[in-house]
C-alpha cells in the first residue's frame, strides 16, 4: 500500500517495532494515525511505514536485529527504550483516555505540570514511551526554573 508521500518536517522520528503491523493498528486507534506510506516484505514484516499524526509524521519498521538486516532493535528486544515521543494535542485528557482504551499503559497520570502543560506519559504495547500534553499556560524559563526548584525542594 503506497500513498502519495507528503512533505516531512526537518526532524522525523523513526522507530523500530516488534510487530509493526499491529503497532500501526494501535496507533490508528490510540492517536488517530493515518498511514501515508507502507512497504510490506514477502515475509510479512514491514520494511517501512510512514504515519501522519496531527500535522507530524512518524516513520517505523519492524525490527531487523541482526547486523546483516540493519541491526535495529525494538524496545521489547532491548528490554527498554532510550527515548520518549512527545505528542501535543488539543485535549490531553481525552487523547490520553483514548490511548489507554486502545491498550496503552499509564506511566504517569495526566497532571498540571509546573512548566505550564497538562501532561501525562504512556507506554504503548510495543514498548515505546509517549508523553502527551496540552499547553495550558505560557511560563517563562525563569518561572519554570523557580517552580521546578520549589517542587524538587519538597521531595
Amino acid at each position: 500500500m503506497a500513498k502519495k508521500e507528503q512533505k516531512l518536517g526537518t526532524l522525523t522520528p523513526y522507530i523500530s517495532i516488534k510487530g509493526a503491523a499491529k503497532a500501526i493498528e494501535f496507533y490508528k486507534k490510540a492517536f488517530n494515525a493515518e498511514v501515508t506510506y507502507r512497504i510490506d516484505m514477502p515475509n510479512g514484516k514491514i520494511m517501512h511505514a510512514q504515519l501522519k499524526i496531527g500535522d507530524s509524521f512518524l516513520m517505523l519498521s519492524d525490527e531487523f536485529p541482526s547486523s546483516g538486516e540493519c541491526g535495529v532493535q525494538s524496545p521489547h528486544t532491548l528490554n527498554g527504550t532510550t527515548n520518549t515521543l512527545h505528542l501535543l494535542v488539543k485535549d490531553v485528557d481525552k487523547s490520553f483516555a483514548q490511548a489507554v482504551k486502545a491498550g496503552a499503559k499509564v506511566k504517569m497520570p495526566v497532571m498540571d505540570a509546573f512548566w505550564g502543560d497538562r501532561y501525562g506519559q504512556l507506554e504503548d504495547p510495543f514498548g515505546h514511551i509517549w508523553s502527551i500534553a496540552t499547553p495550558k499556560e505560557k511560563v517563562s524559563p525563569k518561572e519554570v526554573l523557580k517552580r521546578a526548584t520549589q517542587l524538587f525542594a519538597k521531595k
